[in-house]
């Protein structure tokens, strides 16, 4: 299957987007004071270990995603 160009730059562009939402993110889930992400003693509370699951899962879709995008981009370079 060969993916146009439009739909390729889609791709790459959504696995570069969910890199850069996901990492603003975790920075958030890391600085929380609020009391969600870590109790009173500092340890991380079920919300954090929950969020930081699907940030890492978020990571891995998107760079599939991305990878997809790209090696469709590389295939029509190479097209005669």
């Amino acid at each position: 299957m060969k993916l146009s160009r439009p739909v390729s730059w889609f791709l790459l562009a959504f696995g570069v987007w969910s890199w850069i939402i996901w990492i603003t993110f975790v920075k958030n889930l890391v600085k929380d004071s609020s009391g969600l992400a870590f109790n009173d003693a500092g340890d991380p509370t079920a919300y954090f270990w929950v969020h930081l699951t699907l940030a890492v899962v978020s990571f891995v879709l998107g760079t599939v995603v991305g990878g997809i995008g790209f090696r469709g981009l590389r295939a029509l370079r190479r097209k005669p």
